[in-house]
This record gives structure tokens, sequence and C-alpha cells, in this order.
């Protein structure tokens, strides 16, 4: 008898087919109502997404731009302070420089005030004295040292403020090389896009790096290096309104002190010439004294040798005429008149004698006068060249020719790095 063979396992009611078959088609409709809300809900999302990836990218783009707007405008800022400062700095300088020009040319009114205080000295006597044109000369020196140490001083003002000027002007280099330097970066980053080459992921991007600044700080710094400037400029500017004042001061101050100083010479000069004139017109009246009384010494002289004949012969006479015998020796009119006669010679050869004595005396004074007023001329006409020779040396300072500033030749201080004007673009 055959026997039919069944696959063994539990076997399934039909209801539970059914059942079995109605829970999958339940799930099926489950799963893809689920399904169909994931896929409307990631479609959603991604026009989300890509909206708010497109609007977020244009907003870091329009930001990108301000940013690049405002950093350029401060370059912009920084530039045209630059410049002034450039400016401020070649006028400081060029002033600078004409203080300088203008102490080397007190060198050669110094030298020739010396040269005749020295030229002076050399006078002898009675000429080497205190005169006007002395202390006007001392003066003079005293001025011209005066006049030196306020150029010095305002040349030494000048140097420190263009240092200063200087390190502004380095300060604000930087500042546009570093705004320079940030545009270059905001601007490449403005035009990348999805499609760059030279896009990547970058580790940990979004950090904090310890030399952030915030927005505030970074204008306030710009602000205060443009200000520094500002001020700088302006304590520059009043110190060449100074400094145009102080030489325009000192150069009417020296040539005030030059025309005294010339003008007591000159007429120092005037009054030795007047002295020599009257000395040598006394030395010349005085020759002529001497040649005069010379001829009246040499009158009495003769005069004085005529008397002795006569005296001779009076004495003669008286003598011979006392050998007379008895009442003949007689006092008569004869022996009065002889004796009258002597009397009257022996007076007159002794007034003369008295009198050729008197006029060697005075002969001899006369000629040790004479001696004196030519010594004290020849001192006076010494002075007097002195004076000459002293009014020729001070003629360098009219004859000098001044340098006349080169147009072009003013080199100002550069900055930190070597150049005047930077290449800002």
């Amino acid at each position: 008898m055959t026997t039919l063979s069944m696959k063994p396992g539990q076997r399934y009611s039909v209801p539970d087919w059914e059942t079995s078959n109605m829970q999958i088609s339940d799930t099926a409709i489950h799963k893809r109502g689920i399904s169909h809300e994931i896929r409307q809900e990631a479609r959603t999302l991604r026009n989300e997404t890509t909206n708010k990836t497109h609007w977020d990218k244009t907003d870091s783009s329009r930001r990108l731009r301000d940013r690049i707007y405002e950093v350029s405008h401060w370059k912009d800022n920084l530039v045209s302070c630059a410049q002034e400062v450039d400016t401020e700095m070649d006028a400081l300088t060029q002033n600078k420089e004409e203080l300088e020009r203008a102490l080397a040319a007190t060198v050669l009114p110094l030298e020739v005030a010396l040269d005749c205080l020295t030229l002076r000295e050399r006078r002898r006597g009675s000429e080497l004295v205190s005169d006007p044109v002395q202390a006007e000369l001392k003066k003079e020196v005293e001025v011209i040292g005066g006049i030196q140490r306020t150029l010095q001083q305002r040349i030494s003002k000048a140097f420190e403020q263009l240092c200063l000027l200087q390190e502004t002007r380095h300060q604000l280099t930087r500042d546009i090389q570093n705004k320079m330097d940030a545009l270059d970066v905001d601007s490449t980053c403005l035009s990348l896009t999805e499609t760059s080459r030279d896009i990547s992921l970058k580790p940990n991007p979004t950090r904090i790096l310890s030399g952030f600044t915030t927005p505030q700080q970074w204008e306030q710094f710009s602000k205060c290096n443009v200000s520094r400037a500002q001020e700088e400029m302006q304590a520059s500017q009043q110190l060449r309104g100074d400094m145009t004042l102080t030489k325009a001061q000192v150069l009417i101050e020296l040539e005030n002190q030059s025309m005294a100083t010339d003008f007591a010479l000159r007429k120092r000069t005037h009054q030795l010439e007047g002295a020599c004139d009257k000395l040598s017109w006394q030395l010349k009246t005085t020759k002529d004294e001497i040649t005069e009384l010379e001829q009246d010494i040499r009158g009495l002289e003769e005069d004085l040798w005529a008397k002795t004949a006569p005296l001779k012969l009076v004495h003669t006479r008286l003598e011979n005429r006392t050998t007379r015998p008895g009442m003949d020796l007689c006092r008569d009119e004869v022996h009065y008149g002889l004796v009258a006669e002597a009397q009257q010679l022996e007076a007159t050869i002794m007034e003369m004698k008295q009198k050729l004595a008197e006029a060697q005396h005075s002969l001899q004074a006369l000629q040790q006068h004479q001696a004196c007023m030519g010594e004290d001329l020849s001192r006076k006409q010494d002075a007097l060249s002195l004076e000459q020779r002293s009014l020729e040396t001070r003629q360098r300072l009219s004859t000098t020719a001044q340098p006349e500033p080169v147009a072009g030749s003013i080199v100002p201080l550069t900055n930190s790095s070597g150049r005047h004007a930077l290449d800002l673009l």
C-alpha cells in the first residue's frame, strides 16, 4: 500500500494566511507612508538648506565687499595722511637746511669781528683805547654767539621733530601695508567660488587666534595713527613758523649790529683821519716854527758876537782914559757916556744871552715836542691803517656771495623701509 509524503513543519490555516497577507500589505503601506513623509521632508530640507547656503554665501560676499570698501577707505585716508606727512617732512627739512645755511653764514661775520679785534690790538701807546668800536665789536661777537646758539637749538628741535614725523610715517606705512595685505586676502576670498581649485576643507577653521581684535579696536588703531600724524604735523607747522620767525629775527639782529659796528668803525676812522690831519698840520707848523727859531737863534748869536767888538772898544777907551795924568783924570761927559755905553752893552749882551738861552730852550722843547708829535702821528697813522684794514676786512661781509638754494636739492629723511614715497599700488 502506497504512503503520501508531506513536508514537515507547522501548517497555517487559510485565515492565518489571509491575516498574514493583510499584515504584510498594511506594513508596506505604512512604510511607504513613512518613506513618502521622509522624502517630502528631505525635499523641503534640501530646498531650505540650498536657499540658506546661497543666501549665507551672498551675505558673506556682501560683508566681504563691505569690509573691502571699509578697509580701502581707511587705506586711502592713511595714504593721504602719509602724503601730507611727506610734504610736511619736506617743508621742515627745507626750513632746517635754511637754518643750517644761516648758521654757517654766521661763521664769516664772527671770523671778521675776531679779526678786527685782533687787528685793533696792534695799536700802540695812547691809541690803544677802549672806544665805541671796541665795544661794538665785542657786542657783535656776543650777538653772533647768541644767534648761533639760538639757531642750533632750532635746528636740534627740527631734527627731533623730523624723527617724530619719521616714526609717525613708519607707523602709517606699516598700517597701510597691513591694510593692503588684508585687502589682498579679502579680495582673494571674494573671488573664490565653489568651483575654484584652491578651496579645500581645513582643520578647525573657526578657531579664535590670539591676535584677533574687535572692529572697534581695529578702527581705533587707524584713528590713533591718523590723529598722531596730524598732531605731529601741527607741531611741525608751529615749529616751522617759529623757525621762520627766528631766522628773520636773527638776520635783522645781525644786520643791525653789523651796521652799528660799521658806523662806529667809520666814525672812528674819520676821527683818526681828522686827528692825523690836525697833527700833521701841527707838525708842519712846528717844523716851520723851529726853522724860524733856528734862524732867530743864529741871528741872536751873530748879534751877540757883533756886540763883543763895541764892548771891547768901550772897555779899551775907559781903560786907556784911566792913564790920564793929574787933574785931567776927570769924570767928564765922555767918561759918563762911555760908562753908560759900557753898561748898556753889557745889559744888552746879558739880555741877548738870556734870550738866546730861552730860544735854545724853546728850540729844544719844540724839537722834543716835534719828536713826540711825530711818534704820535706814527701811532695814529698805524691806528688809522689798522682801522682801514678793519674796514677792508668787513667788506668781506658784503662782497662774499651767499649760496642760493638749488631747486630739488633738498633730500628729506626716508622712512624705515628706505623709501621716501611708498609705492602703494
